[in-house]
């Protein structure tokens, strides 16, 4: 792992939207579901995931739901529960509520929250089966009380129908029960689009690869998209106080999600760079994921030195990373200088595995930088918002020379005459 000084490293880097065959191979994918339905899903299946579906399948069953319990352990049930209670509490708190307020010239103004009808998420399966994902997209949704949440997961095993059962169970446990087993692109078209089986959404949300991230692209417009996440990203701030092993497991804990996620320490001591640098070596050696987190050592992250606490802050705020750590003395006094980040966890025993399981913040955050302009995913996510405008005669003709003014600086004349003629149907009193 490099250690550089901060001024010589690239902040940025191009958003990862495929490659042209990548981009081809999603569109075709696209078309045929929104045009074939079922039978392009059937074949989709059987080519990707090695799964022979057969016509009516698609959905899994209640009795499939009820036999993933006697897969899971009783320890992961009562864990899945316990996070589950954390993570719908604390979005509880993001709740809105509607309003109306009559104002003094007898006009009514207002906004109404409103849920969205049906939404539609995505799951990973096989190897990166993230039960997780399933709380953190559902319940949010679940809070903003979206009446039809429908999930989408593929195969895990080739040649079975089965899903991960851990998955199912996640999903039984926070009340999803319309669950199809289809996955990659295909499974993006047909929430968008709708087949015969699948009735289409308003919006789809949930990680994915990158034929996932470029479909939900594709549908964006037929749909709302949460985002198109990048890989995984943790940046460490740290005084020469913090303890090198605990920074070395953080960063280490995002370096395992992909090769190409990003684990930086940003420090104003070499010496703990040195002493950091010496810990990743020793704890990746007995890490299971050890090949994918040193590509992501290697390619994708450094320790970067700065002059002083401050300097670090500033190049903090450039990273705009998904994931910071402040792990300095005080770190609560600086939390306020940091202007750019998707979650913020403060001190040595705030370690970013609890926010991904079981703090309550949601673990889908922005990427790439994106946390200079967007947010954690959240209960706003899942409502739409709905002016509401009610004027009197008297307020109309209050406000109605403004009206007319605007509208014909702008070339509008047909806006003006909708106001004008009221003005001289109703007189001005």
């Amino acid at each position: 792992m490099r250690m550089i000084p901060a001024a010589e490293f690239s902040l940025t880097r191009e958003v990862d939207y495929g490659t042209a065959e990548q981009n081809q191979a999603v569109k075709s994918i696209v078309a045929a579901v929104k045009s074939e339905g079922d039978a392009a899903l059937l074949r989709y299946t059987a080519a990707f995931d090695r799964v022979e579906l057969e016509a009516g399948s698609l959905r899994v069953t209640p009795e499939e739901l009820q036999a993933a319990y006697a897969q899971v352990e009783e320890g992961f049930l009562e864990s899945i529960r316990r996070a589950a209670d954390r993570i719908r509490r604390f979005h509880e708190k993001q709740k809105r509520v509607s309003w109306m307020e009559p104002e003094a010239d007898g006009s009514l103004l207002g906004q109404v929250i409103r849920p969205l009808k049906r939404v539609g998420v995505y799951v990973p399966g096989g190897k990166a089966a993230y039960p997780s994902s399933v709380l953190m997209n559902v319940i949010p949704a679940q809070v903003a009380g979206v009446p039809e949440i429908v999930m989408v997961t593929p195969p895990s095993t080739a040649g079975a129908e089965g899903i991960n059962p851990y998955i199912l169970v996640t999903a039984a446990e926070v009340g999803v029960s319309e669950i199809y087993r289809i996955g990659g692109a295909q499974a993006v078209a047909a929430l968008a689009y709708g087949t015969a089986t699948i009735a289409p959404v308003d919006k789809i949300v949930g990680p994915g690869n990158i034929y996932v991230a470029l479909a939900k692209r594709e549908v964006f417009g037929a749909v709302d998209i949460d985002s198109i996440a990048g890989p995984s990203e943790i940046v460490v701030l740290a005084d020469d106080k913090a303890d090198p092993a605990y920074i070395a497991a953080d960063l280490l804990s995002q370096a395992e999600h992909d090769e190409m996620a990003s684990a930086i320490l940003v420090t104003p001591s070499g010496q703990l760079g040195e002493a950091v640098r010496s810990e990743l070596a020793s704890q990746l050696a007995t890490l299971p994921k050890q090949a994918i987190a040193a590509r992501s050592l290697a390619d994708y992250s450094a320790i970067l030195l700065t002059d002083s606490l401050d300097e670090g802050i500033r190049v903090v705020n450039r990273l705009a990373p998904e994931h910071l750590e402040l792990l300095i003395e005080e770190p609560i006094r600086y939390m306020g200088a940091i202007e750019n980040a998707g979650a913020i966890f403060l001190g040595p025993y705030s370690s970013e595995p609890v926010g991904d399981y079981y703090a309550g913040p949601n673990h889908i955050l922005p990427t790439n930088g994106t946390a200079r302009f967007s947010s954690a995913l959240s209960v706003d996510a899942f409502v739409k918002k709905q002016s509401i405008i009610y004027y009197s005669k008297e307020a109309l003709l209050a406000g109605a020379d403004d009206i007319m003014t605007l509208a014909r600086h702008e070339g509008l004349e047909g806006h003006a005459r909708a106001i004008e003629l009221r003005v001289n149907k109703e007189g001005r009193g």
